[in-house]
């Protein structure tokens, strides 16, 4: 399942939920051509492993403050959160196998 955040409920639907199960963020734009390629990926990996974490995707431009809190500078940018913290990210369009490479070792 995939969820929307912004500035105001960030800190419930990714710090605190991230206490139960990772929360993988996709930072991301709808002017961002490669944000746009990535997108399908971690959909399809979020159907394929989904009791394994939660997807949730921030608009940069609509959300400059939690882009900022976290260092957020180039797009797309994902990061997982686990336990409540900020445990891991990659910037960049990277193929479905890196990704979920990427997942397994992270999750």
């Amino acid at each position: 399942m995939e969820i929307k955040v912004n500035d105001s409920n960030f800190e419930k639907e990714v710090i605190e939920k991230s206490k139960e199960i990772p929360v993988v963020v996709d930072f991301w734009a709808g002017w961002c051509m490669p944000c746009l390629m990535l997108a399908p990926v971690l959909e399809k990996l979020v159907k394929e492993m989904g009791d394994k974490f939660v997807l949730v995707k921030l608009n940069v431009d609509e959300n400059p403050e939690t882009s900022g809190r976290f260092g957020v500078s180039s797009i797309p940018n994902v990061k997982i959160f686990k336990n409540g913290e900020l445990a891991n990210g990659f910037v960049g369009a990277l193929p479905e196998e890196s990704v979920k490479q990427w997942l397994d070792k992270n999750l």
